[in-house]
């Protein structure tokens, strides 16, 4: 925290001050004119009469209904439209209430004798009888029905305006205009640390910096450095960008303000620059704080990029308030803005220069050992088998991103559940990422003979060719069995390559054609089941000659646009150079079709063997494929990282050794010329020499107990 923050009043907050007039006093008016409609606006027409007058309009047949009140001693008659007429009631078109008439009854007790004799006499002029209704109420009843209303009519008011406010005051009507990010106080909510980050190693390194900043800002403010104001955190969906913001809000302790970046935008114009406007005057207050803005994409979008649309839409509104209260911070006012996108190419150039968003830390998708990292964390709560390898399950995750590991393990521990397991087993979560990426098993799906050999015959040639090329990913298994909307599967352990030469790009292309070509030389027809494989392949020859220039008739020229405005009604190409890109794309694909032919010629007795093996067994896995068609010749990238990797830790174990050893050497020589009569004092006693027994303090008490031979510059 800032030092002496509690004696130091912020600038920036100002006091509150109440208008004289608010909307509650409007909507306080308006219960009001509620009420008086309620009592004052009556549809209905009464008129009171003497008890005579009463019972000749019910002789006559004028009444329809009688309410009669036994508290009261009222009796209410409502009237048919002859009686209205006949008693002179206005008689208006249209009107929608009730006419009625009004008496005191002299004798409750005789009136429904009084009624029944009214009926026999109606009776006999063929007219219909009057109905009844008592009516037993209590002053009680009375009084709620009279002021009932307005208690509803204000309780109605009250929780309306509660709850459109969220529970609290001010802001605009309904306080629509106030902010709706989440706050984690101290120590609440933000419990999440660094330790709880698996993986991201070089995002933690940049971002820890932020946390020295907010822990300890006048380290920096006393040699005239300037806070940062903003860290924007880039990359694919479900990398741990909003587990890393909150892991700074718990490793520097402070409050966590959360907001989403389509919170900001709503309905009413304007709305948006008034939650910014709030969000940013919350955190002058909770200052030294952290802001986080989750996918700021949503209001932070390039302004002008849709001529059409106009410029000055409630988006471009919400953005530019952004950008002035980034700049109206001071330059050390310990609040820092963290926000999250995996489209930062769509951002606008505003947003992100120096002295709003500083600087832009990328959390890609994970390596091999941060997968690996990253699963031990999820494994934690979860039985396991022992027999789990943690890198082999690494291995089968290549491309996949936190989120998708962790509904890996989610998964797996359902599968295992379902099979009554008591831990989760190595076939539960091979089981769980064939879901994940290829759907569940449809094996009620009815497939005849001839179309299992064709799927087999497809998917062995994807096996074989692949197999037999340089760049060709590691098979895991090739199974017919429906999955999704595909009809079999071959499945690669994916290897990262950080740069992609040509051939892997043709090697590749040749793979995914290795299906169609199959069918094509084998069973002498193409079949519709190679839709995704020629999707792919087509997209992968169109990266090659038009991003990646390595096409020979147009090489080392680039047509894509990385700003994401894309192409507008003119291509920065002449129809000339379209033609061309065509031709080339229809070349490439052309020739890697003809060599997966080629590959399978050459490779057709061993291609028959794998056919007939997924015909028979459905699914066969590595070890299958390596009977028939023998060791790959060229070595798994990921094998030789992982031997880096050993050799790297092998490394760092070996200095840490031999400085740990050096040290108790010197510790020991230092024993040997401080004790003069050391020899003849341990006569017949032989003395360890292993540093790792020998013990300081025993033979040296200057020695501190904290010492570990580290030189005095860096010792504490």
């Amino acid at each position: 925290m800032f030092p002496n923050s509690n004696k130091t009043p912020n600038p920036n907050r100002r006091p509150s001050k109440r208008p004289l007039f608010n909307m509650y006093w409007m909507y306080l008016m308006v219960g009001l004119a509620l009420v008086g409609l309620y009592y004052f606006q009556n549809n209905d027409q009464t008129r009171e009469v003497d008890w005579t007058e009463f019972e000749k309009a019910a002789k006559a047949g004028y009444i329809e209904k009688i309410t009669v009140s036994m508290t009261n001693a009222e009796a209410e008659g409502y009237l048919t439209d002859q009686g209205a007429k006949k008693l002179k009631f206005d008689m208006q078109p249209g009107f929608e209430g009730q006419r009625k008439i009004e008496t005191i009854v002299p004798s409750p007790d005789k009136l429904s004798e009084k009624i029944d004799s009214w009926n026999a006499e109606l009776a006999q002029q063929n007219k219909p009888a009057i109905t009844v209704n008592y009516e037993r109420g209590s002053d009680i009843m009375r009084v709620f029905w009279a002021f009932g209303p307005i208690l509803l009519i204000f309780l109605g008011w009250w929780f309306i305006s509660k709850r459109m406010s969220g529970g609290a005051g001010g802001g605009g009507i309904f306080n629509v205009a106030k902010s709706k990010a989440t706050l984690f106080d101290k120590g609440k909510g933000t419990n999440v640390t660094f330790k709880d980050v698996a993986g991201l190693a070089e995002a933690k390194v940049e971002i820890e910096e932020i946390v020295e900043f907010l822990k300890n800002p006048q380290r920096y403010t006393e040699l005239g450095a300037k806070i940062p104001k903003g860290a924007l955190l880039v990359g694919p969906p479900g990398t741990g960008k909003t587990l890393l913001a909150k892991a700074v809000a718990g490793e520097a302790n402070v409050p966590f303000l959360s907001m989403s970046g389509s919170d900001f935008v709503e309905m009413f114009v304007g709305v948006g620059a008034a939650r910014v406007r709030d969000l940013f005057k919350q955190a002058k207050e909770k200052a030294p704080c952290i802001v986080f803005i989750d996918e700021i994409d949503a209001v932070g979008r390039a302004r002008g990029k849709n001529p059409g649309m106009g410029g000055n839409d409630e988006r471009e509104n919400t953005l530019n308030q952004m950008l002035t209260e980034m700049d109206g911070f001071g330059s050390n006012n310990g609040v820092i803005i963290l926000a999250a996108t995996n489209r930062a190419d769509m951002l606008d150039k505003a947003l992100l220069r120096p002295g709003r968003f500083d600087r832009q830390i990328y959390v890609d998708l994970p390596e091999l050992t941060d997968r690996m990292e990253i699963f031990n964390v999820h494994l934690r709560n979860i039985k396991v088998s022992s027999s789990i390898d943690v890198e082999q399950l690494a291995r089968q995750t290549q491309g996949f991103s936190g989120a998708d590991i962790a509904n890996v393990c989610n998964e797996a521990a359902l599968i295992a559940a379902r099979g009554n397991k008591k831990e989760v087993e190595w076939a539960d979560f091979m089981s769980a990422i064939d879901r994940i990426v290829g759907g569940l098993e449809k094996r009620s799906r009815v497939i005849t003979d001839e179309e299992k050999f064709s799927i087999a015959t497809h998917e062995a040639g994807h096996a074989t060719v692949t197999w037999m090329l340089q760049y060709g990913n590691p098979l895991v298994k090739v199974t017919i069995v429906p999955r999704g909307r595909a009809l079999g599967a071959a499945w690669y352990a994916p290897e990262a390559r950080q740069i992609i030469p040509t051939q892997a790009l043709l090697d590749t292309m040749c793979g995914l054609l290795a299906g169609r070509a199959a069918e094509d030389l084998f069973t002498g027809q193409v079949g519709t089941g190679a839709s995704d494989d020629l999707e792919k392949t087509t997209k992968i020859a169109r990266s090659l000659v038009m991003v990646y220039g390595m096409s020979d008739k147009l090489p080392n020229l680039n047509y894509n646009d990385s700003s994401g405005q894309e192409y507008g009604f003119t291509k920065p190409f002449s129809e000339t150079t379209a033609e061309l890109i065509d031709k080339e794309v229809a070349r490439i694909i052309s020739e890697q079709y003809e060599r997966a032919k080629q590959i399978l010629r050459e490779y057709e007795a061993q291609h028959h063997h794998i056919r007939d093996l997924l015909v028979k067994n459905e699914v066969i896995f590595h070890d299958d494929v390596e009977k028939i068609l023998g060791p790959r010749k060229w070595k798994s990238r990921t094998d030789e990282i992982m031997k880096l990797n050993q050799k790297e830790e092998e490394k760092i174990r070996d200095e840490f050794k031999s400085e740990h050893s050096t040290a108790a050497d010197n510790a020991s020589g230092n024993v040997e010329q401080t004790s003069e009569n050391s020899t003849s004092a341990t006569s017949g006693v032989q003395r360890s020499t292993d540093p790792a027994r020998v013990n300081p303090k025993e033979v040296n008490p200057d020695v501190d107990d904290n010492d570990d031979g580290t030189p005095p510059p860096f010792n504490k």
